[in-house]
């Protein structure tokens, strides 16, 4: 739990899931930088918040919890995100009424009178809730966004100034800064890129041929990375996706775009897939990937947007295809990774398989022998190891 001392009062913070052993605060010195820039200073006047205030972006709540009495709208792509900002404003004392969460997937307000932005590490996923959010920015709607130095470049300035207008940074403040930015009279349309699409070519694996499709924000959106290129490569060696193998039920977890998943089906017709994962943006890229390929197996595919495998009945599923992530935001953590490992040994039945992809440097074989009993390398090369588990 942290303490977030600010203009309007102290918070008590935390991330989720919340885990003792986790030593990473649920906010930083850009969020404080922020919060201060807000309530004014000598030499600047306090923002008036008595409008439509929207909230782009805040990672665990920090900005919204500090600001609820001024009823904001928060904006993020996030389920955990999500899940933190209604713990904090609980704790807290918020009443529940007192913001509205919203996914990037969303409606945004109609009208924005305040926009507040932390920036993500996608820029993609900036570019597109800027030009969603566009049409609500008018000429007096104040623009603030904020950040870390290392997390705010050149680029992050352009997309700014293309999109909604003149921009201009702030000193930097414990390596934190703000973003400022002056609505335009003529600005880009609020038509953005995305998604993306594109088809995989031979060297794919199980993979080959299959259309992906890419809302912003996901890894890799314009290519397939490497990694799940190698996991492709070596899918088939899952006992349960070879010829001959019997109707399985197949979880994708951390799904991104869903390729993996949807390569699984192909493999394996008439199996039963589910694709999970935190990231909103995810969840629709891969609903869209499946239904590119198979739309009749995307008709009784699950998808859903939660917390690891969350909400998946215990000992229910056959097969397990991860590709975890070893970073929350700018930090190196395995938390991900081993909630997910611990999540795919409840959900599967006696005799599943967990397949994971990591870079051979993470060690992930140490934490699956540790829940399994028993881990085996089935494919690897100087970067990736291909590990797979057994339920027994």
């Amino acid at each position: 739990m942290n303490r977030l001392s600010t203009p309007w009062g102290v918070s008590e913070l935390a991330r989720f899931p919340e885990d003792p052993r986790d030593t990473l605060r649920a906010w930083d010195a850009a969020d404080e930088y922020l919060l201060r820039h807000l309530a004014g200073t000598d030499e600047v006047p306090p923002v008036d918040l008595g409008g439509s205030v929207v909230v782009l972006g805040d990672r665990w709540g920090a900005l919204t919890t500090a600001l609820a009495g001024h009823r904001p709208v928060q904006i993020t792509d996030s389920y955990l995100g999500q899940r933190a900002t209604r713990a904090n404003l609980a704790r807290n004392g918020a009443a529940p009424d007192a913001v509205t969460l919203l996914s990037t997937r969303d409606t945004p307000p109609d009208r924005v009178d305040v926009l507040l932005i932390r920036v993500p590490k996608s820029l993609a996923l900036l570019e597109d809730q800027l030009h969603r959010l566009a049409p609500g920015i008018h000429e007096d709607t104040v623009v603030v966004g904020t950040g870390m130095v290392k997390e705010i470049h050149t680029s992050t300035l352009r997309l700014f100034e293309r999109i909604v207008g003149p921009t201009r940074t702030s000193l930097a403040e414990k390596k934190a800064r703000l973003i400022f930015c002056t609505p335009g009279q003529a600005r880009e349309p609020s038509a953005g890129p995305w998604p993306v699409t594109y088809t995989l070519d031979s060297d794919a694996g199980a993979g080959s041929g299959v259309t992906v499709t890419n809302h912003a924000g996901i890894f890799c959106a314009e290519r397939l990375d490497i990694g799940t290129r190698f996991f492709l490569q070596h899918l088939a060696k899952s006992r349960h996706l070879a010829p001959g193998a019997g109707p399985a039920r197949i979880l994708d977890l951390g799904c991104g775009n869903g390729v993996v998943g949807t390569a699984a089906a192909l493999a394996r017709p008439g199996a039963d897939v589910v694709f999970a994962d935190e990231s909103f943006q995810a969840v629709a890229s891969a609903e869209a990937t499946c239904r590119a390929n198979l739309p009749e197996a995307a008709d009784k595919a699950e998808f859903l947007v939660g917390d690891g495998t969350a909400g998946i009945p215990h000992e229910s599923v056959d097969l397990v295809l991860n590709n975890p992530p070893f970073h929350s935001h700018q930090a190196t953590t395995d938390a991900t990774a081993r909630r997910m490992f611990a999540g795919a040994r409840d959900v599967l039945r006696p005799g599943g398989e967990l397949l994971v992809v990591g870079n051979r440097h993470l060690g992930y074989h140490v934490r699956l022998r540790r829940l399994f009993g028993n881990c085996e390398v089935i494919a690897g090369d100087p970067k990736f190891v291909v590990l797979r588990a057994v339920k027994r």
